[in-house]
């Protein structure tokens, strides 16, 4: 087995937030590379978060964000989330506000629609089919193509409309709710984003 300096440990435990022992396995099974131990550690996360996913979140917080194009105008888009954990404790702590704000920046950002595919309503997605069926048709797309075409027009539909299928805009190709299930690992409770609202003074 590898023997792992401890300011390798440390580093990495830094760059993660994961516990001491945990950074040090993940070392060892990574023969000492820090890259490979980090993506590790971020499966091994993962796959923790969705052994929690059924529990209760009655604590949280709602989170706010405004931006303005410039320091001196007046902020031009708005958004609220609402983040939810199990305990006060965890709802409390700077961790779990931290991972809010985040969110609440990515709604600002990226603008989604709805929380999850789940959320997304029947007759939105038979209008979207019907879109591009029609699209892939005028197109002169062969008939037996036409169905892949448009179930892969509405996959990118989901994940461009979907907060937690959205790539994380800090880390393009992973997903926000990788980057939530990250944050599960690391508070040792479930996190849920019940929903949110985004405003912007150039809709009408």
């Amino acid at each position: 087995m590898v023997s792992v300096p401890m300011e390798l440990i440390k580093q990495l435990r830094e760059l993660s937030g994961a516990g001491m022992m945990d950074c040090k396995n993940a070392l060892e099974e990574a023969a000492g590379d820090i890259n490979k131990a980090f993506t590790i550690l971020r499966e091994k996360g993962i796959a923790k978060a969705s052994k929690r996913a059924g529990r209760a979140t009655g604590q949280g917080v709602v989170e706010s964000y405004l931006h303005s194009p410039t320091p001196d105008f007046p902020p031009q888009v708005g958004v609220l989330i609402e983040v939810n954990c199990e305990t006060d404790f965890v709802a409390k702590s700077p961790d779990f506000r931290k991972l809010a704000r985040e969110l609440a920046l990515q709604v600002a950002g990226y603008e989604p629609r709805w929380v999850s595919r789940d959320d997304v309503p029947d007759d939105v997605l038979v209008t979207e089919r019907e879109v591009y069926e029609a699209k892939a048709r005028q197109d002169g797309k062969p008939e037996q193509v036409i169905p892949r075409i448009v179930e892969g027009q509405i996959e990118a539909f989901l994940k461009q409309s979907c907060l937690l299928e959205q790539e994380y805009f800090r880390e393009p190709g992973h997903t926000v709710h990788e980057f939530i299930a990250e944050n599960i690992s690391k508070l040792q409770e479930n996190i849920t984003v019940r929903r949110f609202a985004r405003f912007n003074i150039r809709e009408t």
